[in-house]
């Protein structure tokens, strides 16, 4: 998943973030931004927000309210209803076989 940011978007950048490094991680961050000609802000935000995507898209545990564990083990319980699109796409044999 991509970080849904324009370039209009980083001109407007309004909250400033600082954290202390050492000058080696310093110099590695900067090496890699050089590679992906970006600059050292444009790199550490992009991967900083790439990775926070994915820890949040990756979590396991969530909390319901009693009602609405309910209603969320119901809807995993009702059978899916007919869908032609569906039923053909896992019919159709992967070009790779």
């Amino acid at each position: 998943m991509q970080p849904q940011f324009s370039e209009s978007a980083n001109r407007n950048r309004n909250i400033t973030i600082n954290i202390r490094a050492h000058q080696t991680q310093r110099d590695l961050i900067d090496h890699a931004a050089e590679a992906l000609g970006k600059n050292r802000s444009d790199f550490m935000l992009e991967t900083a927000c790439r990775e926070a995507e994915a820890v949040l898209l990756d979590r396991r545990l969530f909390v319901l309210e009693e009602d609405k564990f309910h209603q969320f083990m119901e809807l995993l319980d009702t059978p899916p209803s007919s869908n032609e699109n569906l039923r053909k796409v896992l019919t159709t044999k992967a070009p790779w076989e």
